[in-house]
């Protein structure tokens, strides 16, 4: 899942690449990462209202990625302003179809879209601490299970991807 990440990363689109990478280190849904304004990066740590439950999450961002975030919204209101409608923020739409376009550059065979770096910010949790209630918190989910499907994403994906094994005949 990293390799192919990487290769979908470097495929895109310099803003989505950025917007990828925050929701990578952040865990936010892109809907929400495409919302946050230049105002709210003022500050390294700030809140954001979660639009599918209406929860706060609270983030914080690296020097670099916050620096980068930074650059991007310079003179507009979002951190990624609509291409034709300034005074809008990027749609999802826009991001996914550009993530799907890299998927297919690579020829991947995989089903990653936006939300594979929600999923890939829950794994790396996973794999730092070994705390499936961190994860849980960390994604604000309200289910363990719910946590379970995006924490153990990748080891899901190995297991469906696995060649059978051939079978020995019980005559030779």
């Amino acid at each position: 899942m990293d390799r192919e990440m990487e290769l979908v990363l470097s495929a895109l689109m310099p803003e989505n690449r950025l917007i990828m990478r925050l929701c990578m280190h952040t865990g936010l849904r892109v809907g929400d990462a495409l919302c946050i304004t230049t105002q709210q990066l003022e500050h390294r740590r700030f809140s954001v209202l979660e639009h599918k439950t209406g929860k706060r999450k609270t983030i914080t961002l690296p020097d670099t990625l916050l620096s980068d975030l930074r650059e991007q919204g310079r003179g507009s209101v979002f951190v990624f302003p609509h291409r034709s409608k300034p005074d809008q923020h990027r749609t999802r739409q826009a991001v996914w179809a550009d993530v799907k376009r890299a998927v297919k550059a690579f020829r991947l065979n995989v089903n990653a879209g936006t939300h594979s770096a929600r999923k890939a910010f829950a794994v790396d949790l996973m794999r730092k601490y070994g705390d499936i209630e961190r994860v849980k918190n960390a994604l604000n989910h309200s289910s363990v299970e719910v946590t379970l499907l995006y924490a153990m994403a990748d080891a899901l994906r190995n297991e469906r991807h696995k060649v059978p094994r051939k079978r020995r005949s019980k005559s030779g």
